[in-house]
């Protein structure tokens, strides 16, 4: 199970949101950091196949989610 970062667009509600968190846990996986500033968003170890159906929903014309992103280190020099 890997960390992802998932971020949704401008305007999703929080309810919105909870959904998908919910499907998460639901799925077997676990949540880390919430974003509710800058970004709207959440990191979370995502089963593989709750990943999948996140990548199939981002990809959607409609769609609420803005990424979803390796959560990884960032460093700077």
């Amino acid at each position: 199970m890997s960390s992802y970062i998932v971020t949704f667009k401008d305007g999703v509600s929080q309810d919105e949101i909870q959904k998908f968190k919910d499907e998460v846990t639901s799925g077997g996986g676990e949540l880390g950091h919430m974003y509710d500033g800058l970004i709207s968003g959440f990191s979370a170890k995502i089963q593989p196949q709750t990943l999948q159906a996140f990548q199939q929903q981002a990809g959607l014309s409609d769609s609420i989610i803005e990424n979803i992103e390796p959560d990884s280190i960032v460093t700077t020099k």
